[in-house]
């Protein structure tokens, strides 16, 4: 098999940089706005014209593309040791942090019109919506002083699911596909053999776990309907056998399929809470050639740690450098439990299949709604 071409560059203004003293770049499916920042020496201090703040950006390794953006900040710094450039920028979800979501109200409004109406004013036109069923909500009333990635969760967290953008600059608004078979093994014997993980940590947590949630909202009058103002839905994790409930008012709640799919992406919020593990790996890329990516399903095999399942990869980190050699960091969720109403199948709506840390098969399970 060939050997992977790890090389990282930046396409700015038609040309292509690279050849990095270091690099460092970033993805999360739970944070917004993925980042990246490299540095390079300018021995001769020829700063480069086409490479100035705001300018669009992307990034690659080898020929694929990792994200797509903009510079936030450019380092020019000159001393004994000679002159050095740094560069750091995100992906699109920048300007939806950092800016104001556009006012406007409206009714009977879809998902992907409420999305629209969000990021298009702000540039953003590459947008897919990635759930089998979305959820009409009666009113929507986008107020001053919020940002547009708050709007955004906030639309997106009514129908259970979460926006992200993928490399390209595509938002997506939707969740993971848990039927996608796993993309690597990573391995950790006493033995030693086989083993292709440098470092690999299994943290477990109680911390904002919850046995019981509940989802009040409201649902708003109309011409032929009165409003309502007692909604409710409700759901329960078995796998918490402490009670520990939580309630949680939601005024963009205004029927009980929307107070439902927010009390399951809360509790799927919850069960994330409940394992970690943290691996380090060589390189960028699985054994097959395929460079590492929030979304992809992995297995672990750690004799240690006892593992021996299928895990869901929710961030990744790229570091790098001349005389540094190239490393991954990985960070791994409990597979099959986060925005569970993306990609339901076959699923009942009364009772969502979920796994335990054993392989152990568990229910979200809706006790109540109104």
């Amino acid at each position: 098999m060939p050997t992977p071409d790890n090389t990282v560059s930046l396409l700015i203004g038609g040309k292509v940089h690279s050849h990095w003293s270091r690099y460092d770049i970033d993805s999360d499916l739970l944070i917004p706005a993925d980042a990246w920042h490299v540095e390079l020496g300018l021995p001769d201090g020829q700063f480069p014209p086409v490479v100035t703040e705001g300018a669009a950006v992307e990034v690659r390794i080898g020929s694929d593309t990792v994200m797509t953006g903009r510079i936030d900040d450019i380092s020019h710094e000159t001393g004994k040791g000679g002159h050095t450039l740094s560069l750091s920028g995100r992906d699109g979800a920048a300007i939806l942090t950092d800016c104001s979501a556009p006012v406007f109200s409206a009714r009977q409004a879809t998902l992907a019109g409420v999305v629209a109406n969000i990021v298009k004013p702000l540039g953003i036109s590459r947008i897919r919506i990635d759930a089998e069923t979305t959820h009409a909500r009666e009113k929507v009333a986008v107020e001053p002083g919020d940002t547009a990635w708050d709007t955004l969760v906030r639309a997106a967290e009514a129908n259970g699911l979460w926006p992200w953008f993928e490399p390209d600059g595509t938002l997506v608004v939707g969740g993971p596909d848990y039927s996608r078979p796993p993309v690597a093994t990573l391995i950790l014997r006493r033995n030693g053999e086989g083993n292709n993980v440098q470092r690999l940590a299994v943290q477990r947590s109680m911390a904002e776990r919850y046995s019981d949630i509940t989802v009040l909202g409201q649902a708003h009058g109309t011409a032929l309907e009165a409003g309502r103002n007692a909604l409710r839905a409700s759901v329960r994790d078995p796998a918490v056998k402490v009670y520990r409930p939580l309630v949680v008012i939601d005024h963009d709640a205004d029927n009980a399929g929307i107070a439902r799919a927010r009390a399951r992406k809360l509790l799927s919020d919850s069960r994330l809470k409940g394992l970690t593990l943290t691996a380090e790996v060589t390189g960028h890329r699985t054994s097959d050639g395929v460079l590492w990516q929030p979304g992809q399903r992995i297995h672990v095999i750690s004799e240690p740690h006892g593992l021996d399942g299928v895990y869901f990869l929710m961030a990744r980190r790229f570091r790098g450098g001349r005389g540094v050699g190239t490393t991954t960091a990985l960070t791994l969720k409990e597979d099959g439990v986060w925005t569970l109403d993306a990609h339901p199948g076959t699923r009942g709506r009364k009772r969502l299949r979920l796994k335990t840390k054993d392989g152990k098969e568990l229910e979200a399970i809706d006790v109540g709604g109104y």
